[in-house]
């Protein structure tokens, strides 16, 4: 592996606190120093970055690769091919696969289709529950050994509350967190979209915002009974963020994440029965908008995940009530935060790089989110100021369905790097 040298960037490391122009030197698939005036080591490749930032690769919580089961609307490859196009070195794949991944084979199956790919590294989430059926716990520890980093029954709540505490407890051996879907599954039923003004002029059942706010508040309880840590996915509504913000006020161990969509979109998306901006949970109002912008700012959210969650084109191209939930997100995420969020003075560009770098990786543990010497060498350079528009055609997701088509963008990935390896280039 030859060395690489990247020069003249602006290397934003909030792991380190760093935020400087410079250079970073990788060798041997690893970060060996960063700062001014760097020279090239002999055979060294060298990548001007002048005008670029680097950074630590962007990591994504919370992705849905579908294989196996549903191959035609996304594979490990081209989900991890559109995870590094969108500057995402580590990805966690979420198990609502078919067959689920709830045992040592399905993980390892992941794990080796991910080696196979070589671009994004590939983390499994496994699942809590065997099946995602809410029943009986699968085997934390098996699922761990072979690779998992997680559980989570994702796309399902886990509506038992003795069977959330006893997750919780088991996973304190293993010190891994418990990542919950917020939903009252009774008060969910039937629902398209949010509960409001919008879904009342469309004619769709909704679905209210206690949805997710009393799940919340459940887990927190959880959380706060067992000592477990206990990660919120997806969170759409201001009620749950005062429940979030109150319990890290109090120390439980409670982390929570928002996509792009929900800090971008309201419900007012759906206006054309458009089935694109149809997601679980469900696009709110502006003050949730703005909610979600406030906890992103102030920590009670920790990180931005995408939620990626491909379908085939048939499948969204039915009517609202019966289309499945969900948009891309991997190719999109970084132009949103640094539009929506930097250039809405919502974030500086080092705290919207900890929000999806330095804190995912810390909330999984994974070996990620910085460069200080000896950490693995991914790294994203990416060009803050570039203008470029979104073209659905042009993802190497293998899947199109997005919110956002056609809406101008600013930021977008130069160059992303695994282990020292240049695994994508705009160029």
């Amino acid at each position: 592996m030859k060395p690489l040298l990247i020069k003249g960037g602006r290397i934003v490391d909030p792991s380190q606190g760093h935020d400087g122009v410079g250079d970073l030197l990788l060798l041997d698939g690893k970060v060996e120093s960063l700062g001014p005036g760097l020279g090239a080591p002999d055979g060294a490749a060298v990548l001007e970055a002048g005008g670029k930032v680097v950074a630590p690769g962007l990591v994504d919580i919370h992705v849905h690769l579908r294989e196996p089961g549903r191959e035609d609307a996304e594979t490990v490859a081209t989900g991890a091919a559109a995870a590094v196009a969108g500057g995402f070195t580590s990805i966690c794949a979420m198990p609502n696969t078919d067959p689920v991944t709830d045992n040592q084979a399905a993980v390892g199956f992941i794990v080796k289709q991910a080696q196979a790919a070589g671009a994004a590294r590939v983390y499994p989430i496994a699942a809590i529950s065997m099946g995602l059926k809410g029943e009986q716990l699968a085997e934390f520890g098996e699922l761990i050994h072979a690779g998992a980093v997680g559980v989570s029954d994702d796309g399902h709540p886990v509506a038992s509350s003795h069977l959330m505490r006893a997750a919780l407890e088991y996973s304190l051996t293993f010190g891994i967190p418990v990542a919950d879907h917020c939903e009252d599954p009774w008060l969910f039923e039937g629902g398209a979209m949010h509960e409001g003004l919008v879904s009342s002029r469309l004619g769709l059942k909704g679905i209210p915002s206690a949805t997710e706010a009393i799940m919340v508040a459940r887990n927190i309880m959880l959380a706060d009974l067992t000592g477990g840590h206990v990660h919120l996915l997806h969170m759409s509504a201001r009620s749950s963020l005062e429940l979030i913000r109150r319990a890290k006020d109090r120390g439980i161990k409670v982390t929570a994440e928002a996509t792009p969509h929900h800090f971008t979109l309201t419900d007012a998306a759906c206006e054309d029965y458009d089935t694109n901006a149809k997601m679980n949970p469900p696009l709110r109002e502006g003050d949730d908008v703005t909610a979600i912008r406030e906890g992103l700012k102030d920590g009670t959210l920790d990180a931005i995940a995408t939620d990626h969650a491909p379908h085939h084109y048939e499948t969204k191209e039915r009517d609202f009530a019966d289309a499945p939930f969900g948009v891309v997100g991997l190719e999109t995420a970084l132009g949103l935060g640094l539009s929506e969020l930097v250039g809405a003075g919502v974030l500086t560009l080092p705290e919207l790089i900890s929000k999806m770098s330095t804190e995912p990786a810390r909330i999984y543990n994974l070996p990620a989110g910085t460069l200080r010497p000896g950490s693995p060498a991914d790294v994203v350079v990416f060009d803050p100021e570039v203008k470029w528009q979104v073209e659905p055609g042009e993802f190497r997701s293998r899947s199109q369905n997005t919110p956002f088509a056609g809406r101008e963008l600013a930021g977008r990935v130069e160059h992303t790097i695994v282990g020292g390896t240049q695994v994508y280039s705009a160029r």
